[in-house]
């Protein structure tokens, strides 16, 4: 078996976290998962290779309910994908709830056609790249207002210069600026996305004032950084990424911040966490991030598990 063959599957199912241990997924991307176990299974089949199950949302809803993922904060974080994220949380009341932005690479798409990234290359445009930023910032701040039951964060927002570089650094830190705003006129905790951009990011939390729930989505800084997160009371959430072998950095940072201001996310369906990097990622591998996490801690995974569950319910209300 090649290790393209391995890596095209599935991961199987952790076992359950114990009993009266639930914990929820504090930032996944439910639709689009499907889309992307499909274009891998066709990757497998060209390669004559066995296929990979397309699952429904409603499947990987069953199969993280099955190991001890209760609830799910889903990310629509392209234009394309604020009205699917809150159409699920109506579908799912109570089990899906809905975050809203649009992410810093895309507030560079928006009106900004051939941005180059680092390697040269255009980064993708869509066609609804077409309408302007404001009108897509716009149709976010509309939708969180229009369904507070189901919109529960703005984000993910922040900077990200690993794809565009620094050539659209004030395009991003002014996008960035209107959701930190908006989350603090609506009362919202605010999902951040930071990628090749600490300083940026925390430059302007600061010059602008976080909102009093402020979480870093799949944490990437260090332990230096970590501090500062715990002088403001700032959260990280903890994507499979944490598991990584070079990531030494991200699992000092859980101790600095201390177990009340930590929590455990997917970000299906990328980072799917070891022994199962780069393959498809969803809700139900929730347990081996935790497996990780409780590790780095030297505690037990289920007061990890407990202490992530609780952290949710305070910063999002579910």
């Amino acid at each position: 078996m090649s290790k393209h063959h391995r890596k095209r599957q599935w991961a199987p199912a952790p076992q359950e976290l114990p009993d009266g241990v639930r914990v929820a997924d504090d930032h996944t991307h439910l639709a689009s998962v499907p889309p992307f176990a499909a274009e891998l299974d066709r990757q497998a089949r060209e390669r004559g290779q066995d296929p990979v199950p397309v699952y429904s949302v409603d499947q990987m809803i069953d199969q993280a309910q099955a190991v001890g993922v209760e609830a799910f904060l889903d990310v629509g974080c392209e234009l394309l994908n604020l009205e699917r994220a809150v159409q699920l949380s109506a579908e799912h009341p109570g089990v899906v709830y809905a975050g809203l932005a649009i992410h810093p690479n895309e507030a560079v798409l928006h009106g900004h056609r051939g941005v180059p990234g680092p390697d040269g290359l255009p980064v993708h445009y869509q066609t609804w790249h077409d309408i302007p930023y404001q009108e897509a910032f716009s149709r976010v701040a509309e939708l969180a207002q229009a369904h507070p039951r189901e919109v529960v964060a703005i984000g993910e927002t922040g900077m990200d210069l690993y794809r565009t570089g620094a050539a659209a650094e004030g395009i991003q830190r002014q996008a960035f600026r209107d959701h930190i705003a908006l989350a603090k006129e609506l009362g919202l905790p605010l999902q951040i996305h930071d990628r090749d951009a600490h300083s940026q990011v925390i430059e302007t939390l600061l010059a602008d004032g976080a909102p009093e729930r402020t979480v870093f989505h799949s944490y990437s800084g260090d332990a230096a950084m970590a501090q500062v997160a715990a002088e403001h009371g700032w959260y990280l959430s903890c994507s499979g990424s944490v598991s990584y072998k070079g990531n030494e950095g991200i699992r000092q940072s859980l101790s600095v911040v201390g177990l009340d201001h930590i929590m455990v996310e997917t970000d299906a369906p990328y980072l799917a966490p070891m022994p199962y990097r780069g393959r498809a990622n969803a809700p139900y591998m929730i347990p081996y991030t935790l497996s990780a996490m409780a590790d780095a801690l030297d505690l037990p995974l289920e007061q990890v598990a407990q202490a992530t569950r609780e952290t949710t319910r305070r910063v999002y209300g579910f």
